[in-house]
């Protein structure tokens, strides 16, 4: 087993960020083992309202598999300083991850990374490899947020509520009965002290301009990724990682087998968390293992 340990990480901005890795327990270690994985090193980008620690049995999988797993809440989320949903200018997100990848890359030099996004952390991840700000090796996305499910009056109220009140901050509406068909990972994620619904206009501009975005760049993809996204979802709309999936594998400037695309039809958003989430795990080691 592996224990995620916290070491704090300020940002440019003076916030505080969360960032995270998973080492071995003194009781598992074993003589002659005590370096970290040289595979590799993921790098996980959680979503909406959420945390990094929601991923402990992810990590503990990719350090079994030889990885070394680092992490971070996201600014406004977990144990990051920040108010919940609410950014001081809509690249935020996006200059966080920057410094944490500069931040990752000093700590593991000459390994490769590999951007691991859910959701939010999808999108973040995916926008931030389209505009190339800084180079990974690998990307895996889980349900990313390409399609965010927006009425026609949400879009309205979109166009003017970042010009006029850019910081306020309303709930997500969110319904958490539908991350899972696992009646305990509903009950855990709701009982979680770490968990927010909040949102604010700035950060639904953010989404609702960053998938656009991100799949106009879909046909000139030159970064390995594994998209793995879940066909009932209700949080967001599958159809984003379709078309992503379709731009990507029939685009004649993408390398064949740059993108892996697996639509998990009737599983809910958090793949990892499902019932029967053995696929979604399999599916990702077999990926990494051609890779890595």
């Amino acid at each position: 087993m592996y224990a995620r340990t916290l070491t704090p990480f300020t940002a440019r901005d003076g916030e505080n960020l969360a960032l995270y890795s998973w080492q071995a327990e003194e009781s598992s270690k074993q003589p002659g083992n005590l370096g970290a994985p040289s595979r590799g090193v993921v790098l996980i980008v959680h979503g909406l309202g959420e945390h990094a620690g929601r991923y402990d049995h992810v990590a503990n999988n990719l350090r079994n598999w030889g990885f070394q797993v680092c992490a971070y809440d996201q600014r406004g989320h977990g144990e990051s300083t920040g108010l919940p949903g609410i950014l001081p200018n809509s690249n935020a997100l996006l200059d966080d991850l920057a410094e944490v990848v500069d931040d990752t890359r000093q700590l593991y030099p000459q390994r490769p990374l590999i951007l691991l996004g859910h959701s939010l952390g999808g999108l973040v991840a995916s926008r931030f490899v389209s505009l190339g700000i800084r180079p990974v090796d690998a990307l895996v996305l889980s349900s990313p947020a390409l399609n965010a499910r927006l009425s026609a009056f949400q879009k309205l109220l979109l166009r003017v509520l970042p010009r006029i009140a850019p910081d306020l901050s309303v709930s997500n509406g969110l319904d958490a009965n539908f991350i899972s068909h696992n009646p305990q990972a509903v009950k855990a994620y709701l009982e979680d002290r770490l968990v927010h619904n909040k949102i604010s206009p700035r950060l639904g501009q953010f989404i609702a301009t960053a998938g656009p975005a991100t799949l106009a760049a879909a046909t000139q993809w030159r970064t390995p990724t594994l998209l793995m996204y879940a066909g009932a979802d209700k949080l967001v709309n599958p159809a984003g990682s379709d078309q992503f999936a379709k731009l990507a594998t029939t685009s004649k400037s993408v390398k064949p087998g740059t993108v892996t695309a697996k639509r998990f039809d009737g599983y809910y958003h958090e793949l990892f968390n499902e019932l029967d989430a053995e696929p979604v795990l399999e599916l990702l080691k077999n990926w990494l293992d051609a890779r890595f």
